[in-house]
């Protein structure tokens, strides 16, 4: 029997902060900032064959992963009070961090572009008239802060069926748009569904991890404090990303060359825009890690401290290496070029110790004020 809306069981409301929400962030954060310090230092086409694959091709996790739990920590911390008095001052909440991740996205634009553009490019690109790359994440980010809290009433208030129809709507939505040309308009069409020539994020194109990541989140808070259904749970999303990296597997198998496929994975083919063989890689890699994150729990995200205070503070964790890779050693230091690969993996292992150093110094600071 379907559920109606009337029948849908009150959601229950999180104790405090989930410990294997926050490794599971960190960990994508971490996979991002060895990406990064990779591209950023070295340069993806100075990177070696067997730094591609296997190394560089498991970061290809991070974006589907941050994404996902991005959903999963809305679900968590917001779900339970759409229907609560203080909702619209929790809503109030997620727009002015809206603003406050749209501030950095402009502040670190600047900086990721210093090196190597002029002041009227840099300025064209802050009013949208291009992109960057490394920190378009933000923007993406900045922009569904504004619309997720419209939706996440109505959203906790649908059926299961309609939700799972609504994700694959929007997907076979922002695949039909993708082939269209927005009259012209690149940005339009790049900050809507993503577009070839830009590392923009569509957000008609990852409103399905989102949305998706909305429903684990509910997941887990239902699932909590009953063994049972927390392993089951995890089976499930293990399970579903096994099947999917098994899938891009066999894809590949039936394209003839394996190592082809894993060489263009790493370097991003189907990521702007989402393509299948990509996806397919990504949202599996990223649900077998966030199915990991789930079952080590809080004793996991202790063994794993340093990664775990990263994920509990995304936003500063992203600033502190963006501004150590382009400000300090790019621009200051001019260092693009300068550093072998091995040497790029090493800093961004560092840049890993050294944001979550900065999140509990700033912690410890802030508790003596």
């Amino acid at each position: 029997m379907a559920i109606t809306w009337n029948e849908r069981p009150q959601l229950p409301k999180a104790d405090g902060r989930i410990a294997a929400i926050d490794l599971a962030r960190g960990i994508a954060i971490g996979l991002m900032i060895v990406s990064h310090s990779v591209s950023g230092l070295v340069g993806i086409r100075n990177v070696p064959e067997w730094g591609m694959v296997p190394i560089h091709l498991l970061t290809k996790f991070s974006s589907s992963l941050f994404i996902l739990v991005f959903g999963v920590a809305l679900a968590v911390a917001f779900l339970a009070h759409v229907q609560r008095d203080d909702w619209p001052r929790r809503r109030l909440k997620l727009w002015l961090r809206a603003l406050e991740v749209w501030f950095w996205y402009q502040a670190l634009l600047i900086v990721e572009m210093l090196p190597f553009n002029t002041p009227s490019e840099i300025a064209d690109t802050l009013f949208y008239g291009g992109f960057g790359i490394w920190v378009e994440i933000l923007g993406f980010y900045a922009i569904a802060l504004l619309w997720v809290p419209l939706i996440l009433p109505l959203w906790a208030r649908a059926p299961l069926w309609s939700r799972l129809a609504v994700i694959a709507l929007l997907t076979a939505l922002a695949a039909w748009l993708q082939g269209l040309s927005f009259g012209g308009n690149d940005t339009l069409k790049a900050l809507l569904v993503d577009h070839q020539d830009y590392y923009a994020w569509g957000q008609l194109s990852r409103a399905p991890l989102i949305l998706l990541g909305l429903l684990l989140g509910e997941a887990v808070l239902r699932c909590s404090g009953v063994p049972a259904l927390q392993k089951r749970l995890f089976l499930i999303l293990l399970g579903f990303g096994a099947l999917m990296i098994g899938s891009f597997y066999g894809l590949a198998l039936s394209g003839g060359d394996v190592h082809a496929a894993m060489l263009a994975v790493a370097n991003n083919e189907g990521k702007h825009p989402p393509g299948l063989a990509f996806m397919l890689f990504s949202l599996g890699g990223a649900l077998v890690l966030f199915a990991l994150a789930l079952a080590g729990g809080k004793q996991a995200a202790k063994a794993l401290m340093p990664i775990t205070l990263v994920g509990s503070d995304a936003l500063k964790a992203f600033i502190f290496h963006i501004v150590v890779i382009f400000l300090m050693l790019r621009f200051v230091w001019q260092g693009e070029g300068a550093y072998r690969y091995p040497e790029a993996l090493g800093i961004g292992g560092l840049l890993i110790l050294g944001a979550a150093a900065w999140i509990w110094l700033t912690r410890t600071m802030a508790a003596y004020r």
